[in-house]
């Protein structure tokens, strides 16, 4: 058989082969789609997802407090969620695990107005406080408090659900706890307003993850993950080798992604990302559970494994 003949059988035989199908994973997130997601919507967008074999799909979820419980259930596969509430469900028996990290430093601030009455964490005392997440919120918040002689039974928490800068900015509260130093504080100041953050990691909180992937511990597919977060890691890197154009493929990836806020928040929040998604530090998990435990909030002390894994570490 002559090359020029080898060459179009191979082509032929090329073309009459099915497509390699792609394993498939369910993600939700935290929250609605905005640039703390932006390695996944690159990944996804990029092809990066695909390269590794997956055809992933991406949810926003309904109420910002079902992520972890569709992961639960075997409804997802996968979860953005929090360190500080990972700690918190596991102790309350929910078969989660953290599996990578999205964001690796602290987000979460207490934000109040510049120009209101709390001009220090004292001040909140007979005050309104604004959530959207219950439990690791009320931790976080338990854990500022006590420094300036309160607890939450000197303040009364008001469920916001999304709405925490609209809260704060019509007086319906006078804090809010779960804002975002790299969102909600640009969404204050576009809406003519200078709003102001208390940093839990300066009130008295260890550093930890804010926003991680989480997985269920019992049916987990290590294998899948592995390849989930060698995509977000390509994500990731794509990010920061060629910042313009990974924005433009964000900012065309949705409606209202390329405005004046979600631009702020993409350079406010480059810096934060997860450089190596899957590396897990012990340390920092088990600060934390020290942490938790020695404020009263767990009853115990869980090792680290039984909170948190590199999926692609042996075991």
């Amino acid at each position: 058989m002559t090359p020029i003949r080898l060459a179009a059988l191979l082509a032929g035989l090329t073309f009459a082969l099915p497509a390699m199908a792609q394993d498939k994973l369910t993600l939700i997130l935290d929250w609605y789609v905005n640039p703390d997601h932006a390695p996944i919507v690159l990944a996804q967008e990029k092809g990066f997802f695909a390269d590794q074999g997956l055809e992933v799909e991406i949810i926003a979820p309904a109420d910002p407090a079902e992520p972890p419980k569709l992961v639960a259930a075997g409804k997802a596969d996968l979860a953005v969620s929090y360190q500080p509430q990972l700690h918190l469900q596991v102790h309350e028996g929910l078969p989660v695990i953290r599996v990578g990290t999205l964001v690796a430093t602290p987000l979460n601030c207490l934000m109040v107005k510049a120009d209101g009455p709390v001009q220090s964490i004292a001040d909140l005392k007979g005050r309104k406080v604004g959530y959207s997440v219950a439990g690791v919120e009320n931790a976080v918040l338990a854990a500022m408090l006590r420094p300036a002689g309160l607890g939450l039974e000197d303040i009364q928490m008001v469920n916001v659900n999304w709405s925490l800068t609209p809260a704060l900015l019509t007086d319906q509260v006078d804090a809010v706890i779960g804002a975002f130093r790299n969102f909600e504080l640009t969404q204050m100041r576009l809406a003519g307003t200078e709003g102001r953050c208390f940093y839990p990691e300066e009130q008295g909180l260890p550093s930890y993850d804010e926003l991680i992937f989480i997985a269920n511990s019992k049916t987990l597919d290590r294998d899948r993950i592995s390849r989930f977060l060698a995509a977000i890691e390509r994500g990731t890197e794509y990010m920061l080798n060629h910042p313009k154009d990974a924005q433009a493929v964000f900012a065309a990836s949705a409606p209202d992604l390329s405005d004046e806020l979600n631009t702020q928040a993409w350079a406010d929040t480059l810096p934060r990302f997860a450089h190596s998604p899957a590396a897990l530090d012990h340390g920092r998990y088990a600060r934390f559970e020290a942490f938790l435990n020695e404020a009263g909030l767990v009853d115990s002390v869980l090792p680290v494994s039984a909170l948190a894994l590199d999926p692609g570490a042996e075991e």
